[in-house]
């Protein structure tokens, strides 16, 4: 047995002495985005603190608990709160909850970030389902001996995102009339924003939105064989010829602004998963 697969039986373990449930679907919430809680009908909830192995959240708005309920007639649990690289932790780390998940019974993992748009049709408050990304975090989270239990490998990437999924997205936001951007996603290392080069570089190799998240969890995800959604709601316009400095708050603002209809948006999507 591995050293991982020992500290995501000790982990699962302690979590099934508290609650029973086997959560079809994983919520992975982002900067300013843990509204959605609210709407699940919550039978416990786990500070993340208390879970063997478990990273602790440092960052701000990122609340640090495990919640396990219903949402949309779906068992789910939900991370309200993920862990960075920029926070010292490791991939494995940074990724373990979602291994947890996994061995939880999830097999539908929902990812939402907050990013700046690059796209240049792309405006603050908009919402974009990922269809592909690029890993630029200098790392990654399967580097080192592979525990064939967990996954292969050499997993395949080459829908790293559910292209089911999405039309199901792009379904429920025509449903709901909320305009959907689609797009690629950067990840980066972080803290820091972006310089203007920077922004051009990532734009010049195909990105639409960058931020500091979800690629490292969605490779982990796909790793163990589970199916992708991902959200970024854009926080912010990274153009480079028009660039304005813009602050945490003023992000964290904007995704508490544009949350309601993200929410609307993931509800609707667990609603029409197959049970």
């Amino acid at each position: 047995m591995t050293d991982l697969r020992a500290a995501i039986d000790e982990a699962v373990s302690y979590i099934r002495m508290k609650t029973a449930v086997t959560p079809r679907v994983g919520i992975i919430l982002g900067t300013g985005l843990g509204g959605l809680v609210e709407e699940i009908d919550t039978e416990i909830v786990i500070d993340y603190a208390d879970i063997p192995h478990f990273p602790i959240s440092t960052v701000e708005s990122h609340h640090g608990k495990l919640i396990f309920g219903t949402l949309a007639g779906k068992p789910v649990v939900a991370m309200q709160g993920r862990f960075h690289y920029y926070e010292g932790y490791t991939l494995k780390q940074v990724t373990f909850p979602v291994r947890v998940m996994h061995e939880l019974g999830v097999r539908d993992l929902l990812i939402s970030n907050a990013a700046g748009g690059m796209n240049p049709v792309f405006r603050r408050g908009d919402i974009m389902v990922i269809w592909d990304h690029i890993n630029l975090i200098g790392d990654n989270p399967l580097i080192g001996p592979n525990d064939e239990s967990l996954g292969p490998r050499f997993p395949d990437m080459s829908e790293a995102y559910s292209e089911a999924y999405i039309s199901i997205a792009e379904d429920v936001a025509l449903a709901e009339k909320i305009p959907l951007r689609k797009g690629v996603f950067v990840a980066v290392a972080g803290p820091n924003l972006e310089t203007r080069a920077e922004y051009r570089f990532l734009r010049g190799i195909g990105a639409d939105a960058v931020g500091m998240s979800t690629v490292p969890e969605n490779i982990v995800a796909v790793h163990m064989g589970m199916n992708v959604l991902a959200f970024s709601i854009i926080t912010d316009e990274c153009f480079p010829d028009a660039l304005e400095a813009v602050d945490v708050p003023t992000i964290i603002k904007t995704a508490n602004e544009t949350e309601p209809k993200l929410r609307a948006l993931m509800k609707g999507v667990i609603a029409r998963l197959r049970a």
